[in-house]
């Protein structure tokens, strides 16, 4: 996860302070400020551009680079908040704006911001616990500039940013890391396959439910409407039956009004006689049909016997209905 490197970063020594011979007719190169003696005195600040300067009494004692530049910080050791040991890294970034504070300010100013930095940088780390460290470096870095600047001003710098670049625990914290990072993962997928399983067996217990309330909603509609087919089908048989004996009752009463009607009429009796007789006769027909054994009167030829047995018999079968 984190290696420990032991190799330093390789840094570039600035020379300082920087002089420059007095040629009489000087020459200061853009993004350069030089800082002109006189009798070791203070005499002028020279920007981009070409100047004199007299001989013995002038001295160019500072060549300042106005230019913005990095300076490296070497990895080093500190140790945290909950007791880690560490190996930070960095860059810090700066630039001189007050070439007569870069000269007289301090006696290596590079040398002094790159100290203060170094220091703020073990100050802040032990104010943080290492996780802090690992996922918050831009909070790290405000706090490092912001210390460093308040003691550069002096010194005519200005810092502009500062950038961690490595953070490296021992190697036993390393492999304690790369540990407590496997359990994590080995811990985040149980918990995910069981979140897993559980909506699983939760969807399938709602499909469950959803099926048996449909199929028993379905049950329910299906026994109602087989009640009220069968309650329809019990009244209309009713209705129908009722309709049949209203309809037969009327037409007995019809025909027997007219009977009554028929018989009211002159010689109406000896037609009925006659037309019973003929039904009479038709009814023994029917019998020889249907059976060898046959019935008949004791008086077949006598008319008046005939028509008096049909009577009875026709006055005897309403009684028996």
């Amino acid at each position: 996860m984190f290696g420990v490197r032991r190799t330093l970063s390789v840094v570039t020594k600035t020379k300082w302070p920087k002089a420059k011979a007095n040629t009489i007719l000087n020459i200061c190169p853009q993004g350069y400020m030089m800082v002109v003696e006189r009798l070791g005195k203070l005499n002028s600040i020279e920007q981009g551009g070409w100047f004199l300067a007299v001989p013995g009494l002038d001295s160019i004692r500072y060549v300042i680079d106005m230019r913005e530049k990095a300076l490296s910080i070497t990895p080093q050791s500190a140790i945290t908040k909950d007791n880690v040991h560490v190996h930070v890294s960095g860059n810090l970034y700066c630039q001189f704006i007050d070439a007569e504070r870069a000269a007289y300010g301090s006696k290596n100013p590079l040398y002094a911001v790159k100290q203060q930095a170094q220091s703020a940088m073990r100050a802040a780390i032990g104010e943080m616990e290492l996780d802090e460290i690992l996922h918050a470096r831009a909070k790290l870095n405000a706090y490092i500039r912001e210390s460093v600047q308040g003691s550069a001003q002096a010194w005519g710098l200005e810092i502009k940013r500062y950038e961690i670049t490595e953070v490296s625990p021992d190697k036993f914290i390393t492999e304690a890391m790369d540990k407590q990072a496997a359990a994590e993962r080995e811990r985040r997928k149980k918990v995910l396959e069981a979140e897993g399983n559980k909506k699983s067996q939760e969807l399938e217990s709602e499909g469950t439910k959803i099926k048996m309330t449909n199929e028993s909603e379905g049950m329910l509609i299906k026994i109602t409407n087989e009640a009220e087919a069968r309650k329809r089908e019990i009244l209309l048989h009713a209705e129908g039956e009722a309709s049949a004996k209203i309809a037969l009752a009327t037409a007995q009463a019809e025909a027997i009004r007219t009977i009554a009607l028929a018989l009211s009429e002159a010689n109406a009796a000896e037609a009925a006689k006659l037309a019973v007789a003929k039904e009479y006769i038709q009814v023994y027909q029917a019998m020889a049909e249907k059976s060898n054994t046959m019935i008949f009167s004791e008086r077949p030829a006598d008319i008046n016997a005939l028509l008096a047995q049909a009577a009875a018999v026709l006055k005897a079968t309403p009684e028996s209905k």
